[in-house]
């Protein structure tokens, strides 16, 4: 049977798992994403066979040898061809694609020196040189100007062979932006009812974004459909949330857009 507990933000229905609280709905339906991703999944059941462990059963082959886990081969410092870039290649090239210029001007989502990275990916060989070095491309976002730079680095010569800076250019956020987002609206008052919500469904105070899993959207301001607080979304990078309890539901906070170059918290009406 289920059990019905009556709060004074609305109610927690175990089973259906939905809470109602204030400005933010928490949904026990499936959001973008698995339900349970980022969480562990269930252990795997075994078979009902009579055969003892070790043992093979009467009129079968020998019992399957148990698995054996190795451990995955060291990776180098630098891979090769059209293999994915190492880890020391990574933030090798994410250093010399910021540069000095950039570390010590461009400002990141949290507001602190240096800009935000978003990606780094390897390149596509140019065109008529399948054989050509290896080449990384790295995608900035730059909070104190809204700019996307975009770098190209030759992992050989470690030279910035290409760069580009464009505006209102919203590729897609990184986890830092994410968690940045949704420490801006538990700050804010808007931000109550998402808290009342998470108490609700796990007892305790909801203070930084690591109690969450975080997956979200871009948002793009349109006319009419928002207020004047976020007309500047799609020149200024915001972010629709999408926030579920750890190992628990969804919580619906659609109708609020955090603005992260203004650092303020916006809400639509959605009717």
């Amino acid at each position: 049977m289920r059990t019905i507990v009556r709060r004074h933000l609305g109610k927690v229905v175990a089973g259906a798992a939905i809470a109602v609280a204030g400005t933010a709905v928490m949904v026990g339906v499936t959001l973008p994403g698995t339900a349970g991703a980022g969480e562990n999944g269930g252990a795997a059941g075994t078979g009902g066979g009579t055969a003892a462990a070790g043992q093979a059963a009467p009129g079968q082959g020998p019992a399957d040898t148990p698995g054996v886990v190795e451990e995955a081969p060291a990776e180098g410092e630098k891979g090769t061809g059209r293999d994915p870039l190492t880890d020391d290649e990574v933030e090798r090239v994410a250093k010399l694609a910021a540069g000095r210029q950039m570390l010590g001007s461009a400002e990141d989502v949290s507001g602190d020196r240096g800009p935000q990275r978003l990606a780094v990916d390897l390149a596509e060989p140019e065109s008529g040189t399948p054989g050509g070095p290896r080449r990384a491309e790295v995608q900035f976002y730059d909070y104190r100007d809204d700019t996307l730079v975009t770098r190209t680095v030759n992992l050989d010569t470690g030279q910035v062979e290409k760069s580009a800076t464009e505006r209102g250019v919203q590729p897609p956020l990184s986890r830092d932006e994410y968690a940045e987002a949704a420490r801006l609206l538990i700050a804010d008052p808007l931000g109550a009812g998402l808290k009342a919500d998470f108490k609700d469904a796990t007892g305790k105070e909801l203070t930084t974004p690591d109690q969450l899993w975080l997956n979200g959207a871009v948002y793009r301001a349109a006319p009419g459909a928002q207020p004047a607080l976020l007309d500047s979304c799609g020149e200024h990078r915001c972010v629709r949330l999408f926030p579920k309890v750890k190992n628990g539901p969804w919580i619906d906070a659609r109708s609020f857009v955090i603005d992260l170059s203004a650092r303020k918290v916006g809400r639509l009406d959605l009717g």
